[in-house]
């Protein structure tokens, strides 16, 4: 870290991280936001119910492609682009301040949404198994204030700290999944193993929209591998090596384990599986294959799936909000980094109130922690994520146009161009099935866009507008500010 010039400046004001996370690190930190097993216990049966039964695992092959298409971009910008906003910065840096503003709060949406509606998951979780082994029922808000508690300490101190706690936990909730794979492929299934889920039939069965969504959300969190780009050790070499081992690695994890999830009960079997009770579909099929040791262990390995997913989550929003205080965008005291743990503090003490703030206000109208603060903001984050990526495609695309700083065609424009169609695709899919998954259908099942569904989209709407207004005002009034942007967020 640079140090600073002016002795009488206390050392909590430094605004610059640093560290020396490798890329296997920093990939700890983006997949465990991804949270292999809670993706494969909770958001997978989800899929197959919700979605397009036994033809959901190719969805997750299907995302993998887009977002690697996406992925390409991402690393060449990374390159070229010496500062850790990630999408808000490569946004200004392609399309100018006021898009970038837009996407950085767009960002803000999509990680603080994904983030509660875990908090309500395991908040529930927990609260279940207490009372299942116990007989004591306690509300689900209180576990989930809880976690906040303990990931506002773990998010407070170094990010080398959180790595460590994130790796470990990744490895064996990764490992469980793989046994469990390796389980049925060596019994043969229920059925026989077969490709029955890559057939054409089966991937457009059912609404694949909200199969879509279920899948796409298991991957948000890959992309922020430059959030810590000031924390990486050779950041352009580290940031790009991690994006890549990221996105494919997730795919080919997802993509296996549901099949061999579909493969536990048969392609014909596992719809009426899902829907008898789809939040114990993982426990029910380790209980039958790995015995009632394999289903211990992993309830108590889907509770920290889901705090290692929190946990990187909160390391993630509080970069973002570190990074924007940088750029000038939110209050300078959320810039401050702490002088023994290096940490960006004052922004994870803010990222910590604001979850437990949302969390009193799902508590106080009694919502559902998993149907209603689980599903309903996971799919904002989503739809979010998916209009986020591809405004970040094009901007990369018009960098390079204009710069010539990458003259690789395939890099700069051809890969970043076709993730640009897959995602669009993907966020139109989305919208349209939208109402399915927050219940808003009318007496046949099919997807009605009553007042919770255009709620809920409004706000993929309000926070980037709610930025470029800011970009307007922030001309207006503080146009030394504004100028500063130049620096800080664009080209």
């Amino acid at each position: 870290m640079t140090q600073l010039e002016s002795p009488g400046v206390e050392a909590s004001a430094k605004r610059t991280l640093s560290g020396s996370l490798g890329a296997t690190a920093i990939v700890f930190m983006v997949v465990a936001a991804a949270s292999p097993l809670t993706v494969i216990g909770g958001a997978a049966p989800l899929g197959i119910l919700l979605g397009n039964g036994a033809g959901f695992p190719a969805l997750y092959a299907i995302s993998a492609v887009i977002l690697l298409l996406f992925a390409v971009g991402l690393a060449a910008m990374s390159r070229h682009i010496p500062k850790p906003g990630a999408f808000f910065t490569y946004v200004g840096y392609g399309l100018g301040r006021s898009n970038g503003l837009a996407a950085a709060w767009l960002a803000m949406l999509t990680y603080t949404t994904i983030q509660v509606s875990v908090y309500g998951y395991i908040g529930f979780i927990l609260s279940y198994t207490l009372e299942t082994y116990t007989a004591v029922a306690l509300p689900w808000w209180l576990f989930s204030l809880l976690v906040i508690g303990l990931v506002g300490i773990l998010g407070y101190r170094h990010i080398d700290l959180s790595s460590k706690v994130l790796g470990v936990l990744l490895i064996a909730e990764v490992g469980v999944v793989a046994v469990l794979v390796a389980a049925v492929v060596f019994s043969g299934g229920a059925d026989g193993l077969s490709l029955a889920p890559f057939e054409p039939a089966n991937v457009v069965s059912g609404s694949p929209g909200v199969g879509l969504m279920f899948a796409i959300a298991a991957f948000i969190g890959f992309e922020a591998t430059a959030i810590f780009r000031d924390e990486a050790k050779d950041p352009d070499k580290t940031i790009p090596r991690a994006t890549y081992m990221a996105v494919i690695g997730i795919g080919l994890f997802y993509t296996l384990a549901s099949w061999g999830l579909v493969m536990a009960w048969g392609p014909d079997a596992v719809l009426d599986e899902a829907a008898a009770d789809p939040g114990s579909l993982i426990l029910r099929t380790m209980a039958a294959y790995l015995g009632a040791t394999g289903e211990i262990i992993t309830n108590v390995l889907l509770i920290t799936s889901m705090f290692a997913c929190v946990l990187s989550f909160h390391n993630v929003v509080t970069r973002y909000q570190h990074s924007m205080a940088a750029a000038g965008v939110l209050p300078d005291k959320l810039a401050s980094v702490h002088h023994a743990h290096l940490s960006p503090h004052v922004s994870s003490v803010v990222q910590t109130g604001t979850s437990v703030v949302l969390i009193a206000v799902f508590a106080l109208f009694q919502l559902d922690p998993v149907l209603a603060v689980f599903t309903w903001f996971a799919g904002v984050a989503t739809l979010a994520i998916a209009i986020l990526m591809a405004l970040t495609s094009v901007a990369v695309i018009v960098y390079f146009v204009k710069t010539r700083k990458d003259t690789r065609l395939w890099n700069t424009i051809l890969a970043p161009g076709l993730g640009f169609l897959g995602l669009v695709l993907s966020a139109a899919l989305i919208i349209a099935y939208f109402p399915i998954m927050v219940g808003d259908v009318d007496a046949e099942g099919a997807p009605v866009f009553g007042g919770l569904s255009w709620f809920l989209l409004a706000l993929v709407v309000v926070f980037p507008v709610a930025g470029y207004l800011q970009a307007a005002w922030i001309k207006a009034r503080r146009p030394a500010a504004y100028a500063k942007l130049t620096d800080s967020i664009a080209a």
